[in-house]
This record gives C-alpha cells, sequence and structure tokens, in this order.
C-alpha cells in the first residue's frame, strides 16, 4: 500500500519537477502534497489542530529543514575528516513567537557527533555545520514574492 507522502499527485502523474521548483497541491482538510523534484511529503496539522496528523506541520518542517542541513554540513566535515559520520544526530527544538505576527521565535539545534570525533574538533564542526544553507539563508533572508495567478486547475 502506498503512504500518502509516497503517492504522486493527481495532476501532475508523478512528473519529476526541475531542480529549484517545489509545488504544493490540497489533499483534503488541512493536508497537502509537496512535490520537490521526484519526491512527495505530506504536512498536515495535528488532531487537536484541525488536521489528521498525517504528517509534519509547515512549521516543523521548517524547524526540520535546518536540522537536517545542519546535519548534512556535519556529516561532509567528518567524511573530509575520515570520521565515520555514523552515530552523528542532530536535535532541534523551536518556540513559537507569543505576539504577532505568527512566526518561530528561537530554535536551538544540539550537535552530538560521533564518539570517533576527537572533543578537539568540536568547534570546527560547529563552526562548519553552523555555516549551512539554510542557516545561511536565514541570516541573510531572501526576498519573497507572494502572487496570484488565474486557475487551471478544476473548478
Amino acid at each position: 500500500m502506498t503512504s500518502p507522502a509516497q503517492s504522486a499527485s493527481p495532476t501532475d502523474s508523478g512528473a519529476t519537477l526541475p531542480p529549484g521548483r517545489i509545488r504544493i497541491e490540497h489533499l483534503t482538510g488541512d493536508r497537502y502534497e509537496i512535490a520537490v523534484r521526484g519526491h512527495r511529503l505530506v504536512v498536515d496539522q495535528p488532531v487537536e489542530d484541525g488536521g489528521q496528523d498525517a504528517g509534519p506541520t509547515p512549521t516543523e518542517l521548517f524547524a526540520a529543514s535546518l536540522a537536517s542541513c545542519v546535519a548534512f554540513y556535519a556529516g561532509r566535515y567528518l567524511v573530509r575528516h575520515d570520521v565515520d559520520p555514523k552515530g552523528l544526530r542532530v536535535d532541534a527544538g523551536f518556540t513559537m513567537a507569543t505576539d504577532r505576527p505568527a512566526r518561530v521565535s528561537e530554535v536551538t539545534l544540539t550537535v552530538e557527533p560521533p564518539k570517533g570525533l576527537d572533543p578537539a574538533r568540536y568547534n570546527a564542526l560547529l563552526a562548519v555545520a553552523s555555516h549551512c544553507t539554510v542557516h545561511n539563508t536565514l541570516h541573510r533572508p531572501p526576498t519573497v514574492r507572494i502572487e496570484t495567478t488565474p486557475s487551471d486547475g478544476p473548478e
């Protein structure tokens, strides 16, 4: 059985999007499918917030994007220094702002290096990991434009 996160969108029949392009389509309720190149992900809301909890929330996916980017950069550092990345772990926590507008006010990341890394290299590992693409983007935010376009989908 195919899970919602693995199924192809009915409108694009599993077509692969080019790099740099992402498509989001409504599935049902608060559930949306994200198409990235040939991959499919689902976001939803927890049951207590009116969703069906079929996937992470967009905000959780945002924090996960940062944490996984940090992990990727840390892993590449380890490999460059002949350290097996097995056992590398990044834990993330985030806090929502209590004022408006709705947003994440803080993200805390903890990098747990594998046992094979000399503790004298921890600072260098953190320096590399903290310059991942997503973290750099948060420090120098891109211009974001939100537009509408006439619908070509079903009514």
